[in-house]
């Protein structure tokens, strides 16, 4: 993939200066046309070759462009804070919002080629990673993000001159450490597995650009042209309303009026008295559970969905009760702000999640793109579609940082609902919990029970199973929610 790339292109000093003013000129009303649209972001991945120029060509894109309204990141090892959450986590943060342009070195790509020249992973690590990786890009292609790759290249010939080239200048010395050159002995390796990332994560929504980075006048207008090339021909397309072309295969056909919901029996006994027992002995083990030496090194995440009226917020109370507040933080989930609007829409959940040893509890969650905004219209079909496979991903990634999720979904019957609707419509301290959203919904309630019951077919895995909790008696759901969670954890740490 390099050959091309390895010829030593050139551009004389004439004609680089001849092209600059215009190229900066129709640079900068690209980045303005992005800011006034709103419609889209750009992420541009800065990875290469030690030597080849990447800062000095992204400092160049700096100059020419409003540096205010790019943010360029530079990712080295891993924060504490970093370091305790899921490898994504710390990327997800720093994607730009739509109208902004983000430059990210060190990216997604950095750590898995690194470990990999270095032997800490095996190939089939690596290409697990890759998978991982060509899911998350599709996913940002499909939410908008239009995603500029770059790859600096030169032969190992190339890169030794440039080191010592920079070793020789005083101005320039600082920048060549031991590390460039015990990387360079690594070249051949490095070339190879780089090659093989390359084959693998270039796709036709974001392929790779690979810059050969022998001649700084030829690899910064190359660059340029690149980025402005990509940009104007997506805001071409946003003219011409342009979306990302998404198709969605039909869902099966229910089989017949049974389903995962009607098939439970929402009313389940408990009386008062065994309640008040079963209450103290799992509220105390949750209490010893998150207070277990074991526990420093997972963290806890619990969902909360469920039918209007059926108790959730009693249910995440008797979850609390047990838990020192210094531990967790309740996050309740309504229709997203303007500034999480304009980001993918798992980036919202992403920057709550828990560093070890801590409880981050979701009152509604991402859940939401395959129930109310499947049912509403919010999004479309092949949003919603696309969204399962999206989410198993994105829990897949916290299982395996060490996260347990605990996923709970809350069902009443449609009579029970009414009654309970009347109840808080009756007296003053609950009027706040009733809405016209909620009698809204409840004239969709045929259409939420085929959501549901998608849903928990589709994304209740081996790392992340739904509890479904019949709730019509509030002491036996309470109660069946705080064993769960004990059950789930216990497992987990003593696994």
């Amino acid at each position: 993939m390099f050959e091309s790339a390895e010829l030593g292109h050139k551009t004389d000093k004439a004609e680089y200066d001849a092209a600059e003013p215009e190229l900066r000129a129709q640079l900068l009303d690209a980045q303005f046309d992005l800011l006034e649209l709103k419609s889209f972001a750009v992420v541009v991945l800065i990875n290469g070759i030690d030597g080849a120029g990447k800062g000095e060509t992204v400092n160049l894109l700096n100059e020419w462009m409003d540096p205010r309204h790019i943010h360029t990141l530079a990712f080295d090892s891993p924060t504490t804070e970093e370091a305790e959450r899921p490898f994504m986590w710390r990327f997800w943060r720093a994607l730009p919002p739509r109208g902004r342009i983000g430059i990210l070195f060190g990216n997604w790509y950095t750590e898995p080629i690194r470990e990999r020249v270095d032997k800490i992973s095996k190939k089939a690590d690596l290409d697990q990673r890759l998978d991982e990786i060509n899911r998350f890009e599709a996913m940002l292609a499909r939410e908008g993000v239009l995603l500029i790759k770059l790859w600096f290249h030169l032969s190992k010939d190339g890169q030794r001159k440039r080191l010592k080239a920079l070793e020789k200048d005083p101005r320039t010395r600082w920048r060549v450490t031991e590390q460039d050159w015990r990387y360079y002995e690594q070249y051949d390796r490095y070339r190879s597995v780089a090659e093989h990332t390359l084959r693998h994560t270039s796709s036709g929504d974001a392929p790779w650009m690979i810059v050969d980075g022998t001649d700084s006048c030829f690899r910064e207008l190359f660059v340029a042209r690149t980025l402005l090339e990509a940009l104007r021909r997506r805001l071409d397309a946003v003219a011409k309303h342009w979306s990302p072309r998404q198709t969605a295969p039909p869902l099966p056909p229910a089989p017949d009026e049974r389903n995962l919901l009607n098939s439970l029996h929402l009313r389940q006994p408990l009386e008062k008295k065994e309640y008040s027992e079963l209450l103290e002995h799992y509220q105390g083990r949750l209490a010893l559970l998150t207070r277990d030496e074991a526990f420093r090194e997972r963290s806890l995440v619990l969902v909360f969905e469920g039918a209007d009226a059926a108790g959730k917020g009693g249910a995440i109370r008797r979850v609390t009760a047990a838990l020192d507040a210094r531990l967790y933080h309740i996050i309740p989930i309504g229709a997203p702000s303007e500034e999480e609007r304009a980001q993918p829409y798992l980036w919202r959940f992403w920057r709550h999640l828990p560093r070890l040893g801590k409880v981050e509890i979701f009152d509604r969650s991402w859940y939401g793109r395959v129930l109310v905004e499947r049912v509403e219209g919010f999004c479309s079909e092949a949003d919603w579609m696309r969204a399962y496979s999206e989410i198993n991903d994105f829990e897949d990634q916290l299982a395996r940082a060490g996260v347990v999720v605990v996923k709970f979904w809350l069902q009443i019957g449609k009579d029970e609902q009414l009654a309970r609707f009347k109840e808080r419509e009756a007296e003053a301290h609950k009027r706040f919990k009733i809405t016209t959203e909620d009698w809204r919904n409840r004239e969709r309630w045929d259409d939420y029970a085929r959501a549901v019951c998608d849903m928990v077919d589709r994304t209740s895995t081996e790392t992340s199973p739904w509890v479904l909790v019949e709730a019509e008696n509030k002491l036996f759901a309470r109660i069946k929610v705080l064993r769960a969670v004990c059950e789930r954890l216990e497992a987990a740490l003593r696994s």
